[in-house]
């Protein structure tokens, strides 16, 4: 009996140093990703930046981020423009950055950053044919992600994703993709009028002729970014690298949809219901290609896509689908080049039982969003006295904004423009919200299944487009 209760005590110790070591692993697994907001705690590196929204990411400085930024990337013209855009950053006259780019050149460099690991972040805005790969492997190597859009751009790949949202969560690592438009000051307006019942009343259900709720987004190919002409790699125009438009851009109407339609609601796929999706190309001439890429021909993996000698981009597309039972439209439009003093543009409309919140951007608004207020309501003077406390309260948050009436039932709301700040100021906007949620150690509940059900709206949008051709 006293040898085996001996033998009972030696396992039960072995079994308690197993564990304890385990637990201490599991410990410092966790402890490795806590952050507390301290000075140059977050150690960023940027994973084959081939997109400008990755430089974006770095347009200002964070007293939170390290300057030492590690680029791990293919040789080649992606990552030399890259690091051109955070010099033109660091020499600026005003407000220059100080950014030091350490940069691994390499066709393993996916595999060198895994092994090194200098870094706790990973930001990648690239070629979205590999951008999925790219978030599985680095959450399971139990790194943050902050990722630009899309994260996945074909139904087969859905499910990857999935996948990676859940390794992150079991890994205690925060996936997290770019919204910018959720900082743009017209939608915000609209989103916050949306939510009082004294004004907008409630969210009509719509149909797919006139939706409750429709965005539409309109780009170009040639623009200027940070007052430079943008140089867009090749692979942009090809959808199998880059994306269908209808999975691209998309995803932030998509989104916008789901933010302003169901705040803060965790919503579901079963949710979702696609009635009708189409999709439509952008012809370039071999001038627009060069104009825009600085290339002399096409490459070889465009040809599929050349006709004659005009390249046909399937950039462009329309998503008809109910989600919870409301009618909802997100359209995306890519133009060559904008007319003189234009940009890209956002149209935007939310159908409620007693006024309509539009947000237009037109030729009349000087190519600035405007959010216009049109009462449905039969007793217009109520309205405006509901309309005028509304914004007064706003006001308190938004100091400086106000509404002014251009019509027998339609006002415009005047925003200060300081508000204004511009798309690429959004990207600092999103990176300071993702450094809170570092410190949180948490997204906001509703944020990751609202970003699987975003992306597998998208995803089945292009499939459903596909189908019906």
């Amino acid at each position: 009996m006293k040898h085996l209760s001996t033998a009972a005590a030696a396992l039960a110790i072995l079994f308690s140093a197993c564990t304890g070591s385990n637990q201490k692993s599991t410990d410092s697994e966790k402890e490795k990703n806590m952050f507390t907001g301290a000075k140059g705690e977050v150690k960023i590196m940027t994973l084959d930046p081939g997109h400008f929204h990755a430089a974006l990411v770095q347009k200002s400085m964070y007293e939170q981020v390290d300057p030492l930024v590690n680029v791990y990337a293919p040789d080649g013209a992606d990552v030399e423009d890259h690091l051109k855009r955070i010099e033109g950053y660091n020499t600026r006259a005003e407000n220059p950055t100080s950014w030091v780019e350490k940069v691994y050149k390499g066709e393993d460099y996916l595999e060198k950053m895994l092994a090194e690991k200098p870094g706790n972040v990973m930001v990648t805005a690239g070629n979205n044919g590999k951008k999925t790969d790219y978030i599985l492997k680095t959450v399971e190597a139990g790194i943050n992600v902050l990722a630009d859009k899309p994260m996945v751009i074909t139904p087969e790949e859905f499910s990857k994703l999935e996948k990676a949202f859940q390794v992150a969560e079991e890994n205690g690592v925060l996936l997290y993709d770019i919204m910018t438009e959720r900082h743009e000051i017209t939608t915000m307006l609209q989103r916050e009028l949306s939510q009082l019942p004294e004004v907008f009343g409630t969210l009509v259900k719509g149909t797919e002729e006139e939706p409750a709720i429709t965005k539409e987004s309109v780009h170009h190919f040639f623009k200027y970014v940070s007052g430079n002409p943008l140089k867009r790699p090749a692979w942009f125009f090809d959808t199998n690298q880059q994306g269908e438009g209808i999975v691209d851009v998309n995803t932030h109407l998509v989104d916008l949809i789901q933010w302003e339609a169901f705040p803060e609601v965790i919503l579901s796929k079963d949710d979702v219901e696609i009635v009708s999706a189409r999709r439509w190309t952008t012809d370039l001439t071999p001038e627009m290609f060069k104009k825009v890429t600085y290339l002399d021909e096409y490459p070889e993996y465009l040809k599929k896509d050349v006709d004659g000698d005009i390249l046909k981009v399937y950039s462009n597309g329309e998503i008809n689908y109910k989600l919870k039972g409301i009618h909802a439209k997100a359209s995306v439009i890519w133009n060559f080049q904008a007319p003189e003093g234009a940009a890209d543009t956002h149209y935007s409309i939310m159908r409620g039982t007693k006024c309509n919140l539009e947000i237009v951007q037109g030729e009349k608004e000087g190519y600035k969003p405007k959010l216009y207020i049109e009462s449905t309501n039969a007793d217009v003077k109520e309205f405006a006295g509901s309309l005028n406390n509304a914004v007064t309260g706003l006001a308190e948050t938004y100091p400086g904004i106000a509404v002014e009436k251009i019509g027998d039932n339609r006002w415009v709301m005047n925003i200060p423009e300081e508000y204004s700040v511009g798309h690429e100021a959004h990207f600092g906007q999103v990176t300071e919200k993702y450094l809170k949620y570092l410190v949180d150690g948490k997204l906001p509940e509703w944020e990751v299944p609202n970003m699987i059900v975003k992306y597998y709206t998208t995803t089945e949008g292009l499939k459903a487009a596909l189908n019906n051709e």
